[in-house]
């Protein structure tokens, strides 16, 4: 295979679509096992049960800005390899936490887990960096449809590992995770990213400016903001459902079912996502996902069959493709070459952090208030998110009046 092949957009954005679905096979282990373990380790007080996912996400955020210096120093290939040990060691930690019952050492295990699952983060914005305009939403698009596959993977494989350890329950899924790195550092072999160089040079680009003028663009602010009240409430919610489940006297079979059509959902609509924002624009495929978290909140509150459960997390899990991918898909216009590794560790930063505060207060509604309070707090969030859109909106028209368009 010559350079050019090996190094093309499309064979890119599959590769990182395939580590996607085996590294990113990951965090729905964690997400899904991290509330039911903490159940487990917890002793007659359970307000700390989702502590370890919130662990897993405070992971994340802490880890996003070092991932991208990393990324910046090593080339993205090499950074990512080094997100798949911590994916390893993490889940060592967490399977040894759980044979010594130690369950703030499980919350470490899964913070370590989230900090290999920020190098997993970046993988979308590789292919979006290794794209040409007209490619970059389906490069994203593509990118996140292998966790399409990680929604298979990764619940299937907790079903079939759960108990493999006996009599300590969950520890064999956290082993799992080893393996499952392990094939994704293979993988990482036939991954060739042009613009993977350590301690790259901007001389071709536009130098890079101060990162206020770039925080100070409105159509980047509202971005983030999108992107993360997408994340957000998707975590806040999801975090919780397990938890209420079972609690409704469903079983934990349910519950990880549940949370595997939940990922599928989240990441099956990725198939077609850039075609549909090429089509009809990502402001408004951004607002439909919104609009899909608050039928996801409508069905919740409708009642507390299994069915509408799943429902839920269906509607959940498609709202948070079409806001996040949007939203991403609007970030990545909003800076030059030079000013990637900033913008994006920033974004992943403040992105996770936010997540990791809703997984944690996820727990804390849900014991003092219940389920139903869950998906009340969904629809302030989604109106000012889409009042912003609104403004952008009306601003964009304003522009185009000006200009005589």
């Amino acid at each position: 295979m010559n350079a050019t092949a090996a190094s093309s957009p499309r064979r890119i954005a599959l590769l990182l679509a395939a580590l996607q679905a085996i590294v990113g096979s990951c965090p729905p282990i964690a997400i899904s096992m991290g509330g039911l373990a903490g159940l487990y380790l917890l002793g007659a007080d359970k307000s700390l049960a989702t502590a370890p996912v919130t662990g897993f996400n405070v992971g994340v955020a802490l880890g996003a800005l070092p991932a991208a210096a990393i990324a910046r120093a090593l080339g993205r290939r090499n950074g990512f390899w080094v997100g798949t040990l911590f994916s390893a060691l993490g889940g060592g930690v967490a399977a040894v936490s759980l044979f010594h019952q130690n369950f703030w050492l499980f919350v470490i295990g899964l913070l370590v887990i989230g900090a290999g699952n920020s190098f997993v983060q970046q993988y979308r914005f590789a292919a979006a960096d290794n794209a040409p305009a007209s490619f970059k939403a389906r490069a994203i698009s593509w990118v996140m449809a292998g966790g399409m596959f990680a929604a298979i993977i990764g619940p299937q494989t907790v079903i079939y590992t759960r108990e493999l350890l006996a009599p300590v329950p969950f520890a064999g899924s956290f082993v799992a995770l080893i393996g499952l790195a392990a094939i994704g550092a293979v993988i990482l072999f036939f991954l060739d990213l042009p613009k993977d160089t350590p301690a790259a040079s901007f001389a071709e680009h536009e130098a890079a400016r101060p990162l206020a003028t770039i925080l100070a663009q409105p159509r980047l602010i509202i971005a983030f903001l999108c992107a993360v009240s997408s994340y957000g409430l998707m975590s806040f919610v999801m975090t919780g459902a397990p938890l209420a489940m079972v609690g409704c006297g469903l079983g934990t079979d349910d519950a990880v079912h549940g949370i595997q059509w939940h990922v599928m959902a989240m990441f099956g609509p990725s198939f077609f996502t850039g075609r549909l924002i090429t089509r009809f624009g990502k402001e408004k495929i951004v607002a439909t996902g919104l609009v899909l978290l608050v039928g996801c909140a409508l069905t919740a509150l409708s009642g507390i069959d299994l069915w509408r459960f799943w429902t839920a997390l269906v509607l959940l899990g498609v709202g948070w493709n079409f806001g996040f991918i949007g939203a991403t898909a609007i970030l990545t216009e909003s800076y030059r070459p030079s000013e990637k590794n900033k913008v994006q560790g920033l974004h992943d930063f403040l992105l996770f952090g936010t997540v990791a505060f809703a997984s944690l207060m996820s727990g804390q509604v849900y014991n003092a208030y219940g389920w139903d309070m869950l998906n009340w707090i969904v629809f302030p969030v989604v109106a000012i998110c889409l009042g912003s859109l609104g403004v952008l909106a009306i601003g964009r028209s304003r522009t185009r009046l000006a200009a005589g368009e």
